[in-house]
């Protein structure tokens, strides 16, 4: 008896996961339907064409990026979908915020969660460090045989100490680790949160207006850190109702940042209140009033604000101007200001004379700690999933296993 394993798509790419794994008595999970990163908005159609959707399996999220989920709705109808409650949340809002609201369940797993069966398998989650809240690492254990895959990993963000602990207590006797390899190859920058921190309480100490920075609501770590470096600096922190409704959902029962808390205040904008009542939200935008702060009050003072673009139209509308006493920070990859409106975001603090800054670090682990992670895990075999460099960084991972998309692998040693 033995399982098979097959990567759908992701052996040759970043995103876009799609990862089978079947039992000898044919049930089967799916680790990951995501959605290509270069897939054209709007267009469907896009499961992998290997993915035989006329028999039964069950489909196991491991984070809430939509390269991890984004075809879900495309799954079919029978098939039960598993994710950690709180990505189980935040795939929620997504779905809502870009108009594609969910029509699917999903059936969730906790933090503190303990192996649970799927049909004759026994699954584990081990929530992992990421820019992605809530994301795990899984454990599928089937036919004698244990995979582990990683999903989207790091080892510098706030929860560092979670691939520590499991770097120095592994899972014991992995058969295959398909792991993740998104930064093989490259010189993406990947210092620690709590170094950004320290960076970020130094740009703002040095800045004697405002600072502006773009940064994704949904990376809770670099939330708590803008909070905590403004803390320091006795600055107050300016979130949009989008981020403020991020950590609504999510924050129950932790410590985590959110409106109400000292130094921290949502700007409620024209265009985002408007969108959020024709979501009808009212009840939403009702609530976060007492802890609003007004666009025209960013027009002096030294707040640490969030710049996004839907937000550049009211801010401009209000009259606030960037000037040589400001500064802006992009908190986000490079390769996001080749799109035209965050672009638009950096040019508009530019013409004011703003500092430019870029304070960020990556949400994946860096080389060294993807060959140190393999290391530990020491795994039978390695096989890579979610990288592009993986043919010339294949070193230092013990015995790989390279796969094409929608190739079957017999795990039968």
């Amino acid at each position: 008896m033995s399982l098979q394993l097959t990567v759908h798509r992701g052996t040759h790419e970043i995103g876009g996961c799609c990862i089978e794994i079947e039992h000898p008595r044919g049930e089967r999970v799916i680790l990951d339907a995501g959605r290509p990163l270069d897939a054209p908005d709007g267009a469907t159609g896009l499961l992998p064409a290997s993915l035989d959707r006329s028999r039964p399996a069950t489909v196991l999220i491991s984070h809430p990026h939509q390269d991890h989920w984004g075809l879900v709705e495309e799954l079919p109808r029978d098939w039960p979908i598993w994710t950690g409650s709180g990505s189980a949340k935040l795939i929620t809002i997504t779905s809502d915020i870009t108009r594609h609201p969910l029509t699917r369940t999903f059936r969730t797993w906790h933090s503190h969660s303990k192996p649970f069966a799927i049909g004759p398998f026994t699954v584990t989650p081990y929530l992992t460090d990421h820019s992605a809240f809530d994301a795990y690492m899984l454990l599928v254990e089937g036919a004698g045989k244990r995979i582990l895959y990683t999903g989207d990993f790091r080892r510098h963000g706030r929860k560092s100490v979670l691939i520590d602990r499991m770097m120095k207590r592994p899972p014991p006797n992995i058969d295959v680790l398909v792991t993740e390899g998104t930064n093989l190859g490259s010189d993406k920058p990947v210092t620690t949160e709590r170094e950004l921190e320290g960076e970020f309480v130094k740009l703002f100490k040095r800045t004697k207006g405002r600072v502006f920075v773009a940064w994704s609501a949904q990376n809770i770590d670099r939330t708590v850190t803008l909070y905590r470096a403004a803390k320091r600096t006795g600055r107050v922190l300016v979130i949009d109702l989008y981020t403020a409704d991020v950590l609504d959902r999510i924050s129950g029962g932790t410590h985590l940042p959110r409106a109400g808390f000292p130094g921290l205040k949502v700007v409620v904008t024209k265009r985002l209140a408007n969108y959020y009542r024709r979501l009808g939200r009212e009840d939403f935008i009702e609530r976060m009033v007492p802890y609003g702060i007004s666009a025209r009050r960013l027009v002096k003072g030294s707040h640490v604000a969030m710049a996004r673009p839907s937000l550049i139209v009211d801010y401009r509308s209000a009259g606030v101007v960037p000037t040589a006493d400001d500064a802006f920070n992009f908190s986000m990859w490079r390769g996001y200001l080749a799109e035209p409106d965050l672009a638009e975001v950096l040019k508009w603090c530019q013409t004011g004379g703003a500092e430019i800054a870029y304070i960020h670090t990556s949400g994946h682990a860096s080389p060294v700690d993807l060959r140190a992670f393999a290391a530990a895990i020491h795994p039978k075999v390695t096989v890579p999933v979610h990288g592009v460099k993986w043919d010339e960084e294949a070193h230092g991972f013990g015995a790989i296993r390279r796969l094409a998309d929608a190739e079957m692998l017999d795990i039968s040693w």
